[in-house]
């Protein structure tokens, strides 16, 4: 048995909705609560029929590095799975659990009074349906992790503790705010591109695994799950110089990386969306690349050449 100590995080999430308890939505939101718990409660009972010592964290608990187990479960949607992995290295693998995944007959029941679209849960590799299954594999030595390209950050040269494992959004803090900057790639300390001057909303940076999130819905391309090229793409440019304007969206390759310069008062540095947050000043310079510690990842339904061991 693979497996000697795991870590298990929980999402909970405490709903505070002011509506008439008849309403529609309220009901929706109320049973989404309760299918997410008994997700919870079913993974635990799971764990504690198997041989192993594990331990409990709430997600919002996390404020650590996560040592000194072999395997970390996630419980909750891509999200949870997100969070965790701001404290993960490369030594310990993660499932994440998708405790209450989209359902399209849902989606379509409610389409005429709200959005019953959930989690995508592309990062997890097991439902509360499958997941015994799945955690019988790993511990059995069956099925192995994906080893998925992380970005690292630096501000100003100095490493940013958090890698981001969907994307990075380089961004004033104001949507309605134009964000002003310029940005080169590079090969070693020798350019490998113009430096390239922009005024739009803010710069993205996906991995492999982030391009199918945010990078997709703004026109990106979808990746090879396992490639370690960066993606980036320049959102709603304002006149761009047509001498550089198919530079506004490419990719930056493993043995380069990206350089930019922010040029206005204020702005932010967003990691894997929201939670995760660095304020950046005029003058203020951040590099990207991959060279970033992976992260092992239990994906069962993904396919790939080289999944084994």
């Amino acid at each position: 048995m693979m497996t000697q100590r795991a870590c298990v995080v929980w999402c909970i999430h405490s709903l505070h909705i002011l509506l008439h308890p008849a309403s529609q939505v309220f009901e929706y939101l109320d049973n989404r609560c309760k299918v997410h718990k008994n997700a919870i409660n079913y993974c635990q009972d799971v764990v504690r029929r198997k041989l192993v010592d594990w331990e409990s964290i709430f997600r919002s608990d996390l404020s650590k590095p996560i040592t000194g187990v072999d395997l970390v479960v996630t419980v909750g949607g891509d999200g949870t799975l997100l969070q965790a992995s701001h404290l993960m290295d490369d030594s310990v693998p993660v499932l994440g659990v998708n405790s209450d995944p989209t359902q399209s007959k849902e989606v379509e029941e409610f389409s005429d009074v709200f959005d019953a679209t959930r989690s995508t849960g592309y990062l997890c590799g097991a439902t509360p349906e499958n997941f015994e299954l799945v955690l019988d594999n790993i511990l059995d030595g069956r099925i192995y992790p994906l080893k998925l390209s992380r970005m690292a950050i630096s501000l100003n040269s100095q490493p940013l503790s958090t890698y981001a494992l969907n994307d990075i959004l380089v961004a004033h803090s104001c949507p309605a705010t134009v964000s002003r900057f310029s940005f080169r790639i590079e090969s070693g300390d020798q350019p490998a591109s113009p430096l390239v001057h922009c005024r739009s909303s803010g710069l993205r940076v996906s991995t492999a695994a982030g391009s199918t999130a945010a990078m997709l819905s703004g026109g990106g391309r979808v990746m090879p799950i396992l490639s370690r090229d960066l993606q980036y793409m320049v959102r709603e440019p304002i006149a761009p110089a047509s001498t550089t304007s198919h530079l506004l969206h490419e990719f930056v390759r493993p043995d380069q990386s990206m350089k930019i310069s922010w040029s206005c008062k204020d702005g932010e540095i967003y990691v894997d969306g929201s939670h995760v947050v660095y304020p950046i000043q005029h003058g203020d310079t951040i590099d990207v690349s991959s060279k970033a510690p992976v992260l092992n990842v239990f994906l069962p339904h993904v396919s790939h050449p080289g999944t084994s061991k």
